[in-house]
């Protein structure tokens, strides 16, 4: 087996993001175009970490997201479950085995986060959130964390609103994203996986509603690149 499945069990999605780590952040850039850049800018803004406050990042994977809240004067812990993405994150920010340049990198699965309650002024997830095998059970974790009036920010793949773009668009995503990412040396299964399930993940106002099912208040989302990505943010009741 080399890619997981749509069930997401943890420990294949976990071994397939192990396998992708040392390449993930090119190939990334590579098959959105350079607007992952951009996604995570708006996301940081979105959070709006001051000096002060803590931030979780969730599913950072190699700390590349984590690094936009450290440069606004913020502390920010990156936390995924695969070791081979925080392994590759460590030695990119020039740290030890547990940080990176002043970036704890933390081993945590969002279902069962390693902190306690009220740790943290915003909990973030940058196209992540789809890859959990209970999302609900995650937002609620996500809100155990995050001090009481603490804002949570989700960056995740969505639903094109473009009607005329949206055919041209899944039929880049479901059929040439694989082979772009073998060209460029990356494991071209793992990004079948990653289409299939951008595809199966709900949309824009029902993923709203789960947030707000889970205890979050004030749930509104934007849409970034046409839908391509929506940008949800939420806050836990004071």
């Amino acid at each position: 087996m080399t890619r997981a499945q749509l069930d997401k069990q943890p420990d294949e999605v976990a071994a397939m993001f192990d396998r992708t780590a040392r390449r993930y952040d090119f190939v990334n850039d590579v098959v959105s175009l350079g607007q992952v850049r951009l996604w995570r800018r708006a996301a940081a803004a979105a959070v709006d970490a001051g000096p002060g406050e803590i931030v979780l990042d969730l599913g950072a994977g190699t700390g590349t997201s984590t690094d936009a809240f450290t440069s606004l004067g913020a502390r920010a812990i990156a936390s995924d479950f695969s070791l081979g993405m925080l392994r590759t994150g460590v030695r990119r920010h020039g740290g030890n085995a547990l940080t990176g340049q002043g970036v704890p990198f933390v081993a945590g699965d969002a279902l069962r986060l390693p902190f306690a309650d009220d740790s943290f002024d915003a909990v973030t997830i940058s196209v992540a959130l789809r890859n959990v095998h209970d999302t609900t059970r995650a937002l609620k974790e996500m809100l155990r964390v995050t001090r009481p009036g603490g804002r949570l920010v989700i960056l995740e793949f969505s639903h094109v609103t473009f009607a005329p773009f949206n055919l041209v668009y899944r039929e880049y995503l479901m059929k040439l994203l694989p082979k772009v990412a073998k060209v460029f040396g990356s494991n071209d299964d793992s990004y079948e996986y990653l289409a299939e399930s951008i595809r199966d993940w709900p949309d824009q106002p029902t993923l709203a509603r789960m947030i707000q099912d889970a205890g979050w208040e004030r749930v509104a989302w934007r849409d970034l690149s046409m839908g391509i990505v929506a940008m949800h943010r939420g806050f836990k009741p004071a």
